[in-house]
């Protein structure tokens, strides 16, 4: 009889959460479990991640390895005039606010979700990757619910979604995009997983799948080449590393910018003594505020302009630079999912993916969505068509790791655009700093200050403050929301504790976490 793997999970979708249930059920590791809920979340969570997307996989071995695979989207190797290119506006309504994102052929960046889980397998895995794929395999073809959270991502996508035949084909049924509690089956995009498990990784890259995208980019206004698919690499990195009071922190390095604004904030963050300090109280507000504030600053004046500077993170966390913003403290203060494992072995995966808000363009006959991240502006500081050729595109997204001795004690990563780095800052704050449970700690309020806006969802203790009283940075509007929003990221987080394994997904994105609740 094959001896389960005790652990705990947390991602966005409880098939997700299930697929690696069911890999720790067959013996597997946490890397497996991870890999399993990575092709899960291409089917069940396709809305916000994809074969066609990129993402970062951060690693704890139990041989005390620390390891960060990057296969985020890379930029083309050569730029087409713009009057060539499929690449076109579409503005998504959220309701209070509408937002204008790009999409078409010219919106696609190289994707690299598909060879990251092969390179990872590679490395980390244990068990056969048929067996990992399966479980995403079957909720294709047989057919999963959708759930709440998911059902809203189809209705607020709509006009991209079906912006392209292949998008109505897959996913409009009796005039309707999936609605909560109906069964969505992919039965093509089954039959993609299946093929390129079965044939290999080259097959999405240098096969009929990689050739058809690469025909239809240059007859149809796109930037991808055969060169560009022919020489993607997965990327084996160094992750960046800082001590927060007495834990060591490891997360995703330059040139993504989240995990480093993560460090930043976070060492400001030591300054202060919260013991004394009530959570959500107008100190804490305060405290936050300044702290979201100064690290924008920063990252405006001495990082965006030279994030592919070898030296740039010793300079940007050098105590010097830190100082520098403490001081101007003390004077004044999207779409992404995540997963968290963790197994009794000692191994740690923390893993974010995303598909950008997607390009409208599949592949055709795949089922495959590809990533509109040349179409981001949040990817795009500088303007659209101003990126570097051939280099990996900055990113938010901080899968983290928190070691002490260095064996993993907390694994947690949000998605959430610009919103990552303030939702991870304060789940660890709130870990750390008012040693809140798992659950506590994820689904507490949350804030985000950002273009002279501080944004606070809703708490009783906030309703009774005297906001007037807050001492923000100058200029700075106060927005109270009326109830919890995705707009405050989705924090999928796990620990290991004394006495066994906890785990939280955030309900702000239907959420959930496994348990096996026994260390033995």
């Amino acid at each position: 009889m094959t001896k389960k793997t005790k652990g705990v999970i947390a991602a966005g979708h409880p098939k997700t959460v299930e697929a690696g249930k069911l890999i720790l059920d067959e013996g597997g590791n946490a890397f497996d479990a991870a890999i399993a809920s990575m092709f899960a979340s291409f089917v069940v969570e396709s809305t916000v991640t994809s074969v066609g997307g990129g993402g970062f996989f951060l690693a704890h071995t139990n041989r005390n390895q620390n390891l960060l695979f990057d296969f985020f989207c890379q930029t083309p190797y050569q730029k087409k005039p713009c009057s060539e290119l499929d690449f076109k506006p579409v503005e998504i309504n959220f309701g209070d606010a509408t937002q204008i994102f790009h999409i078409g052929l010219g919106s696609m960046a190289i994707p690299g979700n598909i060879a990251g889980i092969f390179k990872i397998h590679q490395i980390l895995g244990k068990l056969p990757l048929k067996i990992l794929a399966q479980p995403a395999i079957e909720y294709a073809q047989k057919g999963f619910l959708v759930n709440k959270f998911q059902s809203f991502c189809f209705q607020l996508l709509a006009p991209i979604i079906l912006a392209s035949s292949e998008g109505k084909k897959f996913y409009f049924h009796d005039h309707n995009l999936p609605l909560e509690n109906t069964i969505l089956a992919l039965p093509k995009l089954s039959e993609t997983l299946e093929f390129i498990v079965e044939n290999g990784v080259k097959e999405f890259y240098q096969g009929e799948i990689g050739k058809k995208l690469i025909q239809d980019c240059q007859e149809k206004g796109g930037y991808l080449t055969k060169e560009d698919l022919f020489n993607y690499q997965v990327l084996i990195k160094k992750p960046l590393s800082i001590n927060y009071r007495h834990y060591q922190l490891i997360s995703n390095p330059p040139p993504s910018s989240g995990g480093t604004l993560i460090s930043f904030s976070l060492k400001l963050l030591e300054k202060f003594n919260l013991k004394n300090i009530e959570f959500g109280s107008n100190d804490h507000l305060e405290i936050l505020a300044n702290i979201m504030s100064m690290s924008n600053k920063a990252r405006k004046n001495d990082y965006d302009h030279q994030i592919y500077q070898e030296n740039i993170l010793k300079t940007f966390l050098s105590p010097e630079n830190v100082v520098n913003y403490q001081q101007q403290i003390a004077n004044k203060l999207g779409s992404t999912t995540h997963i968290s494992v963790m197994d009794e072995d000692g191994n740690a995966a923390s893993v974010t993916t995303s598909n950008g808000e997607g390009s409208s363009y599949f592949i055709p006959d795949t089922g495959i969505m590809v990533n509109n991240m040349l179409g981001e502006e949040d990817l795009n500081p500088h303007g659209f068509h101003q990126w570097q050729c051939n280099q990996r595109l900055s990113s938010m997204m901080s899968p983290t790791i928190l070691l002490q001795n260095n064996q993993p004690e907390i694994v947690l990563g949000s998605g959430g655009s610009n919103r990552i780095r303030t939702a991870i800052l304060q789940v660890i704050s709130n870990l750390i700093d008012f040693q809140m449970s798992i659950q506590e700690a994820v689904q507490s309020p949350r804030v985000h200050w950002e273009n002279n806006v501080f944004n606070l969802e809703p708490s009783p203790s906030r309703l009774e403050n005297n906001r007037a009283k807050l001492n923000l940075p100058e200029l700075t509007k106060i927005i109270l929301w009326q109830k919890e929003n995705m707009f405050f990221g989705g924090v999928n987080a796990v620990r290991k504790t004394k006495i066994g394994f906890e785990g939280a997904g955030d309900f702000r994105r239907g959420g959930m976490a496994f348990n096996t609740d026994c260390l033995g």
